[in-house]
């Protein structure tokens, strides 16, 4: 069941406010207040209040867990802009334009879909077959071997692991002169 919360006018340009909101788009509501809590914008604030808002919705009006919600969609949209004016030079004048934010916020429940508990079911049922090891030569397994020879190594490196030779000039990855 999706809870919506909304903050229509808030006096923040919405450039600004879509910065942290895409801190926090499809992160869980936990998550999402840790992240606003330590983010030192503005807009940080405002769109706290909003999750906790919209959070509280989701306990009281629909006796949903805290911790099974996340974020499934936050938009923010351009408001009203306010028009104020600056004097200029000669006698002009400007105008500046004070924008405002419509924010809403969604918040959804974290579902299991049916095919995913059912491939772990599968993936519990269906056991991997034990690797074959070589056959034990003179009676002793050969990592009992090479731990008794006392070797550096524990096996022999395959033919296919050697690195391949390097010409003498190839080697060099930075080089001053190109000659």
């Amino acid at each position: 069941m999706p809870v919506i919360a909304k903050i229509r006018y808030l006096r923040i340009a919405p450039r600004k406010v879509r910065l942290v909101a895409d801190l926090i788009r499809g992160k869980e509501a936990e998550e999402a207040r840790t992240i606003l809590n330590f983010t030192t914008k503005k807009a940080a604030f405002p769109l706290l209040k909003l999750l906790n808002s919209a959070i509280a919705n989701a306990k009281n009006n629909f006796q949903l867990d805290a911790g099974n919600l996340y974020i499934s969609k936050i938009t923010v949209d351009e408001g009203r802009k306010y028009k104020r004016w600056m004097a200029r030079a000669r006698g002009r004048v400007s105008e500046i334009q004070k924008k405002t934010s419509h924010i809403s916020i969604i918040l959804d429940e974290i579902k299991k879909s049916p095919r995913k508990a059912k491939k772990a079911e599968k993936a519990k049922k269906v056991e991997k077959p034990e690797e074959k090891t070589e056959p034990e030569i003179k009676g002793e397994p050969e990592r009992e071997r090479a731990a008794k020879v006392g070797s550096g190594r524990r096996f022999k490196p395959s033919l296919a692991t050697k690195k391949p030779k390097s010409e003498k000039g190839i080697r060099k990855f930075f080089r001053r002169k190109s000659f």
